[in-house]
C-alpha cells in the first residue's frame, strides 16, 4: 500500500468518517475513493489540492514526501 493510500485512510479514520462520506465530499464515486485508499489509483493534481485543503495538510504530507502535516 502506498503512503498516499495509507494517509488517506488514516486521515479519514481520524475524523471518524465513512468512505462514502468522503466520496460525496469530493464529488467522486465511492469506487474511485476506495481506489485511492487501496492504492489502485490516484487523483489528479486539482483533486489532490482539494483533499489536502479539506484535511488541512500539506500536499507533501498527503503524497508521502514529508512527515510534516502542517501547510506552510
Amino acid at each position: 500500500m502506498s503512503t498516499f493510500a495509507q494517509r488517506m485512510k488514516e486521515l479519514r479514520k481520524e475524523r471518524k468518517l465513512k468512505q462514502q462520506q468522503l466520496a460525496d465530499q469530493f464529488s467522486i464515486k465511492l469506487r474511485t475513493y476506495q481506489g485511492y485508499e487501496y492504492g489502485e489509483s490516484y487523483p489528479e493534481v486539482a483533486k489532490l489540492i482539494v483533499i489536502a485543503d479539506y484535511f488541512d495538510v500539506s500536499l507533501d504530507y498527503l503524497v508521502g514526501r514529508s512527515d510534516v502535516r502542517e501547510r506552510r
